[in-house]
């Protein structure tokens, strides 16, 4: 990245919709601005309705423009939602002159790429979690080491090709170049985890509106990712059917009273408005009520997909809850008594500028996005045909190695 480029992450979720302005030195990310907005016509983290998800987006862009004093031309957008699947994969190749190079690993990678991926699926990210020279496994940075057969295993995540398409056609249409598509899950890991924990096994939870997202580190690389269509919105609709009010007062009790666990203040009075505009009392005990079970269903997926995983041995760092649901009271001592691992709540951290705006655990994907376009772009790249091009981008994207006309170079 050029010295103080301007980078914006545009998490485009269930909820809200959010516009982060960062500003790229050397290797540093000072946040400029946040812009926020109402998010309609997504559900579950996918477009249901192109106007009034371009509206929003443009609102949440105006919004961070007027903050940070800049024009925004183009993003780096996180994607999420139940369509995200992901899968181990494995390739081979010969070691050219005994000594791994860049070249011999990309070429082990263009193996293990080699698999089946249905018409209506497209490859997001390929990333490579270690590798095995001459059978010794385990291998993290193989570069340098000598041998005869290099094989390596890769992390395989897709997503539905229209659930994409039609993201970024929502993006053109507000006015906006699309500079990647990046998971979501992905982006948050680099604004909320350590190297430390990353190297010592660590389970990130990223509960956002509509979905709830999962990620597996262990030995510094990614293990293992999934999206469930589960989030803080199905808390919000059952306090909406249970106490029967609106969703916008729902919400508003959501976040000023709800807990997933007693809090030992079960019998004080909470106020509601029924219709909108009746004030009634309620004991605080009918929305634990409400919460719990909700809860408690959300953390039982969670917890089948850590098994799933086979990270309960190898996560000696826990759980790290992040996300604007993970906000709500008692989730994480919830959390942490359901799963049997220890827990902490995080927001977006490493970065300056507005850090104190920016500290919320709703901004972990936004802030994420800036930081990841960071570590992984080294330069901007512009495109005629952009759905096109990105796809081809995401067929072809492999984090840490060459590209194609570097590689083609190399071989003359």
């Amino acid at each position: 990245m050029r010295r103080k480029e301007i980078i914006v992450g545009l998490d485009v979720g269930t909820t809200k919709i959010c516009a982060v302005v960062g500003e790229a030195n050397n290797d540093r990310i000072d946040i400029l601005s946040v812009g926020r907005a109402p998010s309609k016509g997504l559900r579950k983290g996918v477009v249901t309705n192109i106007d009034m998800t371009v509206d929003s987006i443009r609102k949440a862009v105006s919004d961070a423009e007027s903050n940070a004093g800049v024009e925004i031309r183009s993003v780096y957008v996180g994607i999420a939602g139940g369509h995200i699947k992901s899968f181990s994969s494995f390739g081979a190749a010969g070691i050219k002159n005994r000594e791994v190079s860049e070249l011999d690993i990309e070429k082990a990678i263009e193996a293990a790429k080699a698999v089946y991926v249905p018409l209506d699926r497209e490859v997001l990210h390929v990333i490579p979690s270690e590798h095995s020279i001459d059978g010794q496994s385990g291998i993290m940075k193989p570069i340098g080491m000598s041998g005869v057969r290099l094989e390596t295993k890769v992390q395989i995540i897709t997503g539905a090709v229209s659930a994409v398409q039609n993201l970024i056609k929502c993006c053109e249409k507000a006015g906006l170049q699309v500079n990647d598509i990046i998971l979501e899950p992905l982006a948050s890991s680099v604004a909320v985890l350590s190297e430390e924990e990353k190297e010592h096994g660590v389970i990130l939870v990223d509960i956002g509106g509509g979905t709830t997202d999962i990620t597996f580190y262990d030995k510094g690389a990614l293990r293992n990712t999934t999206v469930i269509a589960v989030g803080g919105d199905h808390v919000t609709n059952d306090i909406s059917v249970g106490l029967r009010l609106p969703l916008q007062e729902a919400e508003r009790v959501k976040r000023e009273f709800a807990s997933a666990i007693p809090m030992g203040d079960e019998k004080d009075e909470i106020e509601i408005k029924v219709a909108g505009r009746d004030v009634q009392l309620i004991p605080k005990q009918y929305l634990t009520e409400i919460v719990s079970p909700r809860c408690e269903e959300l953390l039982n997926i969670i917890k089948g997909e850590i098994e799933r995983f086979g990270a309960y041995e190898l996560a000696k760092y826990g759980v790290v809850l992040t996300g604007g649901a993970s906000m709500l009271k008692g989730l994480d001592t919830m959390t942490e008594a359901m799963l049997g691992l220890p827990v902490r709540v995080s927001g977006p951290e490493g970065v300056g500028g507005l850090k104190n705006v920016i500290s919320d655990p709703m901004y972990s994907t936004g802030v994420g996005l800036t930081l990841y376009a960071l570590e992984n772009h080294g330069e901007k790249m512009v495109y005629v045909d952009l759905f096109t091009a990105i796809m081809d981008r995401m067929r072809n994207w492999v984090k840490g190695v060459f590209r194609k006309k570097e590689l083609m170079t190399i071989k003359t």
